[in-house]
């Protein structure tokens, strides 16, 4: 399957972004606070090997792969992308035999087919909901790269795909990092027991550099590799889907609900665009109870100051952060706390792992994690639609629309 490429997974852009530039700008916090002690990791408890089959062997593709050979109760089986350089790379670092390394846009059906027990789903996001649906009703458990789709039938099939998975006793995980975080866990429960007072409105931000753009050929081919995809609305769902989502699944985890509508806008301003993905933008989404939430988009080359996969719980009493890095916060109030949240990029995939083979080899087959990955995904995409056109926009509008987004094919590698 096409290649999801990254330059180096300690300082990829979906991973190195808040670090010391958020910290700094987090301002002084009382002496008196307590910083959270991290809890201890504790071993891998392996009672069997699972034969894995990974699709999408770019750059986190293949790192994460790793990550699954290093935790010890994983046999990588089998590998699919849609170049053969790729996985072959991939293939070669794994020690996956040559037999079962397959190309082209079905070789995830031949890695289902050779016999891989549970498939990781981490190349195109266009692709995912195919690629899953193929998994679950072959009884193969899945994990899945964020976000789950481009569009809002992606979601919805992801969604009856967990409750599938789970009637069926198979293990189905999207793998979000922030919310493995214990710093964020702990502000999070906070909010949750009051700490803020009534909540007034919530701000985050998702700031990125500019994603590659090259002019296009005469087929899509090119834009499969090296995150190219991500300039390619159909393909990677736009900056506030592809990137932002980190964050926005954060609010909806912390809220423990999406929101109700949506208003805003987007704009293209880079010189020479070639794919259709937005730059730059500002969302304002409404909860039930009439929240607000605020929500920066940013996707330049520009030197930019503001933090990144961010957000900030404002309440009547008190202020509370959390974020993909950095210090994390209860500012004020009854319950006041600061935590430090520690390299979440590789530890929060590391403990995604590592559940997904407990809930495997324990029979937990709840997937809560997919209830959650639908709303965030529902709610980028509510923002994303509302920018674009300018309008008001509900979330009930937008899944009855049920849009969907079509990428043209022709001329590729079957």
């Amino acid at each position: 399957m096409p290649v999801r490429s990254s330059p180096s997974p300690a300082i990829s852009r979906r991973g190195f972004l808040a670090g010391a530039a958020a910290a700094s700008l987090l301002g002084a916090l009382p002496a008196a606070a307590a910083e959270a002690p991290a809890p201890e990791a504790e071993p891998p408890k392996i009672t069997r090997k699972v034969k894995l089959g990974v699709v999408g062997c770019g750059g986190r593709g293949a790192w994460i792969a790793k990550l699954f050979q290093q935790h010890g109760g994983y046999e990588l089986h089998a590998v699919a992308d849609y170049f053969q350089d790729a996985a072959d790379a991939c293939g070669d670092a794994l020690g996956v035999d040559k037999a079962r390394r397959f190309t082209g846009l079905s070789g995830y059906k031949k890695l289902i087919d050779a016999g891989a027990e549970a498939v990781v789903v981490i190349d195109v996001p266009y692709f995912y909901a195919e690629q899953a649906k193929a998994a679950v009703e072959a009884g193969r458990h899945v994990y899945m790269a964020k976000p789950i789709a481009a569009d809002v039938p992606g979601c919805l099939q992801i969604e009856a795909l967990g409750k599938q998975a789970t009637a069926k006793r198979l293990a189905f995980l999207v793998d979000y990092q922030l919310p493995t975080e214990q710093a964020n866990v702990e502000v999070a429960t906070r909010i949750r027991e009051g700490a803020l007072g009534p909540l007034a409105h919530v701000v985050s931000f998702g700031l990125s550099g500019a994603w590659a753009d090259p002019s296009k050929g005469p087929t899509i081919e090119d834009r499969l590799r090296g995150e190219i995809w991500l300039s390619d609305i159909a393909l990677g769902g736009d900056n506030i889907v592809s990137y932002d989502i980190h964050i926005i699944d954060g609010v909806v985890w912390v809220m423990g609900k999406r929101p109700v509508s949506a208003c805003g806008r987007s704009r293209t301003c880079r010189a020479e665009p070639h794919g259709d993905r937005t730059d730059c933008g500002g969302v304002v989404y409404e909860f039930d109870d009439g929240v607000l939430w605020t929500h920066l988009v940013h996707a330049l080359n520009n030197n930019a100051d503001i933090t990144t996969l961010s957000a900030s719980f404002f309440g009547l009493a008190a202020t509370g952060r959390i974020q993909y890095g950095g210090k994390v916060y209860v500012r004020g109030g009854p319950k006041h706390y600061v935590g430090e949240c520690g390299s979440i990029y590789d530890q929060g995939a590391i403990k995604n792992i590592a559940a997904f083979y407990r809930a495997i080899v324990d029979g937990r087959f709840e997937n809560e994690t997919v209830r959650r990955a639908v709303d965030g995904t529902l709610t980028a995409i509510l923002g994303r639609e509302a920018s674009a056109r300018r309008c008001f926009l509900t979330m009930d509008d937008l899944v009855k629309e049920n849009k969907r987004l079509a990428v043209d094919l022709a001329g590729l590698k079957a």
